[in-house]
């Protein structure tokens, strides 16, 4: 059974884990906890992290918005919430959505409206409307830039 790493080890094996992909600081800290790094020993590290560059809150939370928006399709009601969930300052999380460019936000929008519009099978008009506002609601787009998109699509 391999015993609890000592605090230079679990400080080498974060280093690696942050320099794969950026992190939320609390990523970094339930890693470390499930490592059984003791708990005096955990904020030194993540401390150790900030200062040496490899962990960054604001860095983290703006590539999550854009990479999100991008390659997910997420509107920026769910990305802040699944910031929020990853315990994403305040700050950080306007500053991500502030990153964010309007402009390839409706674009990508229009883009996921038109492509759910042509799949949706509904024949009645009116509910496959409903059905396609639905989905991006649920994808977290907001209901005014949703509705523009669709009055424009038809």
């Amino acid at each position: 059974m391999p015993s609890k790493p000592s605090t230079s080890e679990a400080l080498s094996k974060a280093r690696a884990y942050c320099a794969r992909q950026e992190r939320a600081q609390q990523e970094v800290r339930d890693k470390l906890y499930a490592w059984e790094v003791p708990a005096k020993d955990i904020e030194p590290i993540i401390s150790q992290l900030i200062g040496e560059g490899f962990l960054n809150e604001a860095r983290f939370a703006e590539h999550f918005a854009v990479s999100k928006l991008r390659q997910k399709g997420w509107g920026l009601r769910k990305i802040e919430a699944a910031l929020k969930q990853k315990r994403v300052s305040d700050p950080c999380i306007r500053a991500a959505i502030k990153a964010i460019d309007q402009g390839e936000q409706v674009g990508r929008l229009r883009e996921l409206v038109a492509k759910r519009w042509a799949r949706e099978k509904e024949p009645v008009l009116y509910r496959k409307r409903q059905r396609v506002m639905a989905y991006f609601l649920r994808r977290g787009f907001a209901l005014e830039e949703v509705e523009t998109v669709l009055h424009d699509l038809e």
